[in-house]
């Protein structure tokens, strides 16, 4: 593997003063992307084969010009021009304060498809503190610019902080396909790992609305990350289409696949998802009605594919789809011991080196495999009764302030 790394400069003129930012192309060269999950073909004879591709011709040729045209702009408003340039200033502005108030750093880095992926880094392991040396690589939204996103939660408490844009967003070129988003946070990952010098253990993945799927794709490394703070999203990308239409699935399914829950599964480390009790995005009803967050089909996925689907994961359906109040009300009905959940997870986990799925629970009493169902589902999901993302406290990071690592 080779890097070819090139500094420029480059001179900002502002109302109050002369900015100044250096710029980093950080490029690595390597053959092919990052692979993505890809459904598996289905086997037919040579003559059905191919009588399915001449009847389904006219359907590819509409998907394909769907997709390319508006269907991404759809799916990715913050790579459509006219609201790039509506948010200009704003973004401007915004990148100004994060160079002159943190000590920001300017970073272009190219992936293998070419694209230049725009990036800005706050180093904060420097300054007192016990959050410096842990990096949040900020995830954002299919709107969400890092210049006026996410950073500044993890900024206000105090960590080291990366924040991206997608491709085709404000500084970064290309589009912003599933697969250039993936070789996107490929290179992210591999710039904070090889050029900044974190260690994988010592990476946050901090991701939002459609960012969670880049969020997922950065822990598919050799050496997993052993935190990611992932904010839910959709479970698919498809339950928020119009599932009813063959052609808008068809679509979805073969040029926008986001796949997150299968993402997921492959992950082997802590994950904590934190749902939005009032989104209107991802229900399927109204915001109030959190039974209909898809958000809860992401977390039963996940318990399932992690629990091997033992009674242990079915124990966790109710919990998961009541409101955080009502979840309190059983937490606290069922008199939870935190401490003897804790103690059978982390043994079960001392005692096995495999990977998931395990088995845990299938040998309990109904009382034990619920003690455990409601003590994982309360450590997975953060609820967030604010209407916004940006908005989220600083505390939403605390629960991995401590040297414990459960998965």
């Amino acid at each position: 593997m080779h890097w070819i790394i090139t500094l420029t400069h480059r001179n900002r003129k502002r109302k109050e003063s002369l900015l100044t930012a250096s710029c980093f192309i950080y490029r690595k060269l390597s053959k092919g992307g990052v692979s993505l999950l890809k459904p598996e073909p289905k086997h037919r004879g040579a003559a059905d084969s191919l009588l399915n591709s001449v009847r389904t011709l006219p359907c590819h040729i509409i998907s394909y010009l769907i997709a390319h045209s508006f269907g991404r702009r759809m799916l990715y408003p913050g790579s459509v021009g006219l609201l790039q340039k509506a948010m200009r200033p704003m973004l401007q502005q915004g990148q100004a304060r994060l160079i002159e108030e943190y000590d920001g750093q300017r970073n272009k880095l190219v992936a293998c498809d070419g694209n230049e992926i725009d990036t800005m880094f706050v180093d904060r392991r420097g300054q007192r503190g016990p959050h410096g040396k842990t990096l949040v690589i900020c995830c954002e939204g299919n709107a969400g610019f890092y210049e006026v996103g996410c950073m500044n939660t993890p900024l206000d408490g105090g960590y080291s902080v990366l924040g991206w844009n997608h491709p085709g967003f404000a500084g970064s070129t290309g589009v912003p396909f599933p697969q250039n988003e993936a070789n996107a946070m490929d290179v992210v990952i591999q710039f904070a790992v090889h050029k900044l010098g974190f260690q994988l253990h010592d990476i946050v993945v901090y991701a939002w609305s459609i960012g969670g799927f880049t969020g997922k794709q950065s822990v598919r490394t050799d050496q997993p990350l052993c935190i990611s703070l992932i904010y839910i999203s959709f479970i698919y990308s498809i339950c928020i289409s119009v599932t009813y239409w063959p052609l808008v699935t068809h679509t979805v399914r073969q040029y926008m696949n986001l796949n997150n829950a299968e993402q997921l599964c492959k992950y082997q480390g802590p994950v904590l998802l934190i749902r939005r009790t009032k989104d209107e995005i991802i229900t399927t009803t109204g915001p109030e009605d959190i039974m209909s967050n898809r958000g809860n089909d992401l977390l039963l996925q996940l318990l399932q594919y992690r629990w091997d689907n033992t009674p242990l994961a079915f124990e966790a359906v109710p919990f998961i789809t009541i409101s955080p109040l009502s979840q309190a009300s059983v937490y606290s009905g069922y008199e939870v011991d935190d401490d003897w959940c804790l103690s059978v997870l982390q043994s079960y986990q001392t005692d096995r080196e495999t990977p998931f799925p395990w088995s845990v629970g299938e040998d309990m009493m109904l009382e034990g495999r619920r003690q455990l169902a409601l003590f994982l589902v309360r450590e997975k999901v953060m609820s967030n009764t604010l209407g916004s993302v940006i908005l989220a406290s600083t505390a939403l990071f605390q629960p991995f302030n401590h040297s414990k690592c459960l998965n």
